[in-house]
């Protein structure tokens, strides 16, 4: 009889050995975060492993040993995964792309990386990778050059247009007796009147558009929330929406100013009234405040059951100028997501095309307060 040691020594056959140098390379593959597949020179699945199954949501054994054609025949796989397989067969085939970005279904952003060649033996190696966070990091690096681009641009508007208008203003008020025994002296008010009015323009777009250090004191969010409500209920009640607040039990305090804070909801509030108001009475429009809290943050959750976005539309929501409202600016949120920011805060958003749009801001919990 063998012992433990001598079992060791005995030689093992190639099969046996190519078997499990497959497997550990098999079981690697299984555990990497990216989805891999792998079609052979003869474009038959020959390994797919379970992120890439649970992405398509077919099982491998369903998969394993399938060409392309049957995959997409499958009863399982769905039409918005369908067009994408068949744009990224024809993107690699026909213009040679190796890389390849696509946004899913609920908004997360895939990098595709296809490999092939000599090295390949005629085979295909396709892997996904989630880059959603990356990209989020990338939009709000763009975001944020592009707010303080448009910081400069609205500080040198103003200086321009401010000049020529104070010199304007100061000539007409010299002219304003001779207008005024020529019985002209109405054209002079309303050239005043609409300077004035030019000016205070000047002054909305330049503080929206480049906010204000806060000037912060420590309140009640409740006691905000309610104020906001109380600004916005008769607005709703003529679109035949609903505002109602949900909050905790114990009072929450935060450290802002009151009055950037207010703008920033009155905002998201207003907006969610407008995609409510173009259902066109479909349903009965609701408007969700919700108040929570945790250890640092104090959580303002605004739900509506309008409209909703599309995943194109949410992924350039907070963008300076980006706007869907005819004659809108696009500016609200890209002032607002600033605002929050100035306040050690985030904003985020999540949106179903069809159901409805929540915002959450998070700002820093006043303690001991």
């Amino acid at each position: 009889m063998l012992n433990e040691f001598e079992v060791s020594l005995q030689p093992v056959d190639s099969f046996t050995s190519t078997q499990l140098v497959k497997n550990k390379y098999e079981n690697i593959l299984q555990q990497l975060d990216s989805a891999i597949m792998l079609f052979d020179s003869e474009g038959v699945l020959t390994f797919i492993n379970m992120q890439m199954a649970k992405l398509l949501e077919m099982p491998r054994v369903a998969l394993n040993g399938c060409n392309l054609l049957q995959i997409l025949q499958n009863p399982d796989l769905n039409r918005f995964k369908k067009k994408k397989i068949i744009k990224i067969y024809r993107e690699t085939i026909f213009q040679r792309k190796r890389y390849h970005e696509l946004i899913d279904e609920s908004g997360q952003h895939w990098l595709i990386t296809v490999t092939y060649g000599d090295q390949m033996d005629g085979d295909f190696l396709i892997s996904m990778k989630d880059v959603t966070d990356y990209k989020q990091i990338e939009q709000t690096a763009y975001r944020n050059d592009k707010l303080a681009t448009l910081g400069k641009i609205s500080a040198s508007i103003a200086h321009e247009i401010r000049n020529p208008l104070t010199a304007i203003r100061g000539f007409i008020q010299l002219l304003r007796p001779h207008l005024l025994q020529l019985g002209k002296d109405e054209y002079a008010r309303i050239i005043l009147t609409e300077i004035d009015r030019a000016n205070d323009i000047i002054y909305e777009f330049l503080n929206s558009s480049k906010p204000s250090a806060p000037q912060k004191k420590i309140v009640s969010v409740h006691s905000l929330l309610k104020e906001v409500i109380l600004l916005t209920e008769s607005e709703a009640l003529m679109t035949g929406c609903q505002i109602v607040l949900v909050e905790e039990s114990s009072p929450l305090y935060v450290s802002i100013d009151v009055k950037q804070i207010k703008q920033v909801i009155l905002n998201i509030v207003k907006n969610a009234m407008d995609a409510i108001d173009e259902l066109d009475g479909e349903r009965n429009g609701f408007i969700e405040i919700k108040l929570k809290a945790d250890k640092k943050y104090v959580q303002i959750s605004i739900r509506d059951n309008g409209r909703g976005m599309d995943p194109n539309t949410l992924a350039h929501l907070f963008d300076p100028f980006f706007t869907t409202k005819e004659g809108g600016t696009g500016l609200g949120l890209s002032v607002s997501y600033r605002i929050i920011r100035n306040h050690g805060g985030v904003i985020s958003v999540d949106s179903t095309k069809g159901i409805g749009t929540e915002f959450i801001i998070s700002l820093p919990l006043c303690t001991g307060c």
